[in-house]
Parts: structure tokens; C-alpha cells; sequence
């Protein structure tokens, strides 16, 4: 295993990315669709601008913390739901091949509580092959 690794910092995910979000019409379809595809772009443009030169990794693990404005708990599988087109993005960016299992280990999501500036991290590490 290698110790090479990446930091992606986003924002928290649009509302309409999260699943129990109502989407009652086609306006609602499409605006979900154009917030999927920018969070996406944004986190390939995120890791284009490393220019690693040692992509494609093998496989990559993902450790992924959420800082929330707030202490409200909250629910890890719709957090996991909200950033799949983030997960879009590091597949787009050429990091790696695939989003799964076999190129791509996530591990459940943090979550931290931070007013001042929220966000998410995302840590990406290079593994040789899966843990």
C-alpha cells in the first residue's frame, strides 16, 4: 500500500440532491438533474487541478466527513445518496476507473459540526487493492 493520498473540499450537497427530497413536477425532475451535474463537475474539476500524474489508481479508498452548521443528527444513508454524483466526479476526473467495489472502497461517512464553514471532505487514498 502506498501513502499517496488527495484532500477534495465541496460544499454540502443542494437539497434536491438528497433522496427525501420531494420532487412533485418536471420543473423539480430537471433542477435535481442540473444540481447532479454540477456537483459532479465540481468534483472532477476539484481533482483535475492536482494533475496527478499516477492516475488511474488501482483502487481508491473514500473517507468522506460532513461538517454541518448545525447538531442535527442525521440520517448516514441519505447522506451517502446526497454525494453519489460526487462519487460521478472522481470517476469523470480519470482518479479511477469505476465507483465500484472493485476499484472504489468507501467507508461510512463522520459527521462533524462546524458553523463558521460547512462543508465536505473527502479524503481519497490509493490502495494497490482493496483492504
Amino acid at each position: 500500500m502506498t501513502d499517496e493520498s488527495l484532500v477534495i473540499i465541496l460544499p454540502l450537497p443542494a437539497k434536491n440532491l438528497h433522496p427525501n427530497h420531494p420532487i412533485a413536477s418536471m420543473k423539480g425532475r430537471f433542477a435535481k438533474a442540473s444540481a447532479a451535474k454540477r456537483y459532479r463537475k465540481l468534483a472532477r474539476e476539484h481533482i483535475r487541478q492536482e494533475e496527478i500524474s499516477s492516475a488511474p489508481w488501482p483502487h481508491i479508498e473514500v473517507q468522506v466527513t460532513f461538517y454541518h452548521p448545525t447538531k442535527r443528527r442525521r440520517d448516514t444513508d441519505n447522506a451517502i445518496a446526497s454525494i453519489k454524483s460526487a462519487y460521478d466526479g472522481i470517476v469523470d476526473s480519470g482518479l479511477v476507473s469505476d465507483d465500484t467495489p472493485e476499484y472504489m472502497t468507501r467507508r461510512e461517512p463522520e459527521f462533524k459540526f462546524d458553523p463558521e464553514f460547512p462543508r465536505i471532505e473527502f479524503v481519497l487514498t490509493r490502495l494497490e487493492r482493496p483492504k
